[in-house]
């Protein structure tokens, strides 16, 4: 699964990387090195005019930001997002909660990196090592997502606050390197393939799916992080620094020298 990730890049930037025709983002969004879900995040998207009887006007790639946490439009509350964070790309148009999305609201979320944690090997007795993935030259990486609309029925259609944007991440398999720490990934998209990803035109399952493979799985490195991303409270670029590993102790020598 993608339960952390980070995105420090500032909207001006990903407006250019991402050649977004059209800023929806309201307030920018700060750094942020600890994501977790519920949190608000940055989403690329492409979407047709409201009115669609001007021909002239074409669907514009934009930048918005969501909460991390797809909630489906029949939802009776948004805590339902809480664990719809992931959506594994085996199931995802199949899922009630994911294939109306994946067949007509794709989008990619932009990444700096994504944390995993590694068990500690047989025999010894310890905590999960955090790793942070990313690429070799630190470059932007394009989660697949889906995102999705819910209304809160409490309040009136035209006020703002009626309606919550939400997406959740793609995972798809970890490669041998990648799935010696964990077994699962967020699906990465590369940019030869971002137009077509969020292209709400096509709605046909089969043809979208097809986008999800191949996908950009290799060409990551890992390194170990501080235990500090274990806390949502702690944020910072010192976050994805690496640093020595996590002490795995034999346990017959558990609270003698380990706590020394």
């Amino acid at each position: 699964m993608c339960g952390r990730y980070a995105s420090a890049r500032s909207r001006i930037e990903l407006l250019e990387e991402f050649v977004v025709e059209r800023d929806s983002t309201g307030e920018p969004l700060k750094a942020d090195y600890n994501v977790a879900p519920t949190k608000p995040i940055y989403a690329v998207l492409t979407r047709a005019p409201k009115d669609k009887t001007d021909e002239g006007v074409k669907a514009q790639r934009e930048l918005r930001v969501v909460r991390w946490g797809l909630v489906p439009s029949w939802a009776r509350d948004v805590a339902i997002g809480s664990r719809l964070i992931n959506a594994r790309a085996e199931t995802v148009a199949e899922k009630p909660a994911f294939r109306a999305a994946f067949a007509r609201r794709r989008c990619l979320l932009p990444a700096d990196g994504y944390y995993e944690w590694q068990a500690p090997p047989a025999g010894t007795k310890g905590k999960k090592q955090p790793y942070f993935i990313c690429k070799p030259d630190r470059g932007v990486l394009a989660f697949a997502g889906l995102y999705e609309f819910w209304r809160d029925k409490s309040l009136a259609a035209d006020d703002p606050a009626a309606w919550l944007w939400t997406a959740t991440v793609i995972t798809t398999s970890a490669p041998d390197e990648l799935g010696e720490i964990h077994d699962r990934m967020p699906m990465v998209i590369d940019s030869a393939g971002w137009a077509d990803w969020l292209d709400p035109g096509n709605t046909d399952v089969a043809d979208v799916r097809a986008l999800l493979a191949p996908a950009q799985s290799t060409g990551l490195i890992s390194y170990p992080v501080a235990p500090l991303v274990n806390a949502v409270r702690n944020n910072g670029p010192e976050l994805i620094k690496q640093a020595d590993p996590v002490v795995q102790v034999p346990p017959g020598l558990a609270g003698s020298w380990a706590d020394h």
